[in-house]
C-alpha cells in the first residue's frame, strides 16, 4: 500500500529518529499540500522567503535542538543554508510515486565544516553536515523479523506504515568514498558515502547518481516506486557546530 503524504512524513521522521537517535517524541506541523509533482529548485526560489508548503519539517522534541534552514543568496543564487549547533532536525518533501527505472537524481552541495569525530557505523556518532535521502515503495512481507519489528514499532508510534527501504547519501567523516552503510538500527536504510573528510570544504560539489544501480547495490533488488526526498544536517550525538549549503536537487530522467 502507497503511504499518504501525512503518513510519509511521519514515517520519515521515525526513520530519521531509528538512524540518529533513541528519542521518540515527534513535533510535526499540519500537512497541507498534496504530494509534489516534481522538485522545484531552491534557485527559483526568493531569499528570505518561504519554501513550498510541499517541503515539509520534521523536529524532534524537546530534548533535540533544531537545525535551522533557509533560503539566502549564495554567489548570484538561492540556496537553501543549514546551520546546526548540537541539533538534528531536517526536511521531507512527499512526491507522487513514480517509477524508478530510468530516474537520475542530481544535486549540488557544500560543506563549510565537517565533523572529523562522526562515525555513521555507529549510532552514538552517526551525524553528517550534509545528507539527502530518497524513499522507497515495497513489499513488506518478505523482509526479516526484525526489520517487520520495526516497521511495527514505525506504525504503532505514528499510526502509519515505515517506507520500506531509505538511500541515504552522506558526506562522511573517515569513510571511503562509495562505502555503503546499513543503518545500525535497520537494514531498510543504507548509506552511502559520496564525499568524505574535509579536504573538499567550500567547495561546490556536483553529484549525478542512477538510482536503480545504487538501490540494487545496496538492497541486491530491484527498487519499487519512488515516494519522497528529504535532506538532513545533524550534529547532535557529538555536539558539535556546522555549516552547508543545499543547491538544487533535480529527479531527472
Amino acid at each position: 500500500m502507497l503511504l499518504s503524504q501525512k503518513g510519509f512524513v511521519k514515517t520519515l521522521s521515525i526513520i530519521f529518529i531509528l538512524s540518529l537517535s533513541a528519542c521518540a517524541t515527534l513535533e510535526l506541523g499540519d500537512v497541507q499540500a498534496p504530494p509534489a509533482e516534481k522538485v522545484v529548485k531552491f534557485s527559483d526560489l526568493n531569499q528570505g522567503g518561504r519554501l513550498p508548503k510541499a517541503w515539509q519539517v520534521w523536529r524532534i522534541t524537546p530534548q533535540k535542538n533544531k537545525t535551522v534552514y533557509s533560503l539566502e543568496q549564495y554567489e548570484g543564487k538561492t540556496v537553501l543554508q543549514a546551520n546546526a549547533d548540537a541539533a538534528a532536525s531536517g526536511l521531507v518533501l512527499p512526491l507522487k510515486p513514480r517509477d524508478a527505472e530510468g530516474l537520475f537524481l542530481n544535486w549540488q552541495w557544500k560543506a563549510l565544516d565537517y565533523i572529523p569525530n562522526a562515525n555513521n557505523d555507529e549510532s552514538s556518532r552517526d551525524d553528517a553536515p550534509l545528507r539527502v535521502l530518497v524513499a522507497f515503495d515495497g513489499d513488506k512481507g518478505k523482509l526479516p523479523v526484525r526489520d517487520q519489528m520495526v516497521f511495527e514499532m514505525a506504525k504503532i508510534v505514528s499510526g502509519h506504515d515505515m517506507p520500506y527501504a531509505t538511500l541515504m547519501y552522506v558526506w562522511a567523516a573517515k569513510s571511503p568514498l562509495e562505502t555503503i552503510i546499513t543503518s545500525p538500527r535497520t537494514s531498510r536504510i543504507k548509506m552511502i558515502v559520496v564525499n568524505t573528510g574535509g579536504k573538499q570544504l567550500g567547495q561546490w560539489q556536483n553529484h549525478h547518481r542512477d538510482l536503480v544501480k545504487d538501490y540494487e547495490a545496496a538492497f541486491s533488488e530491484a527498487p519499487g516506486k519512488i515516494i519522497g526526498l528529504g535532506l538532513l544536517t545533524d550534529t547532535d550525538n557529538t555536539r558539535t557546530q556546522v555549516r552547508a549549503i543545499y543547491g538544487d536537487i533535480e529527479l531527472v530522467k
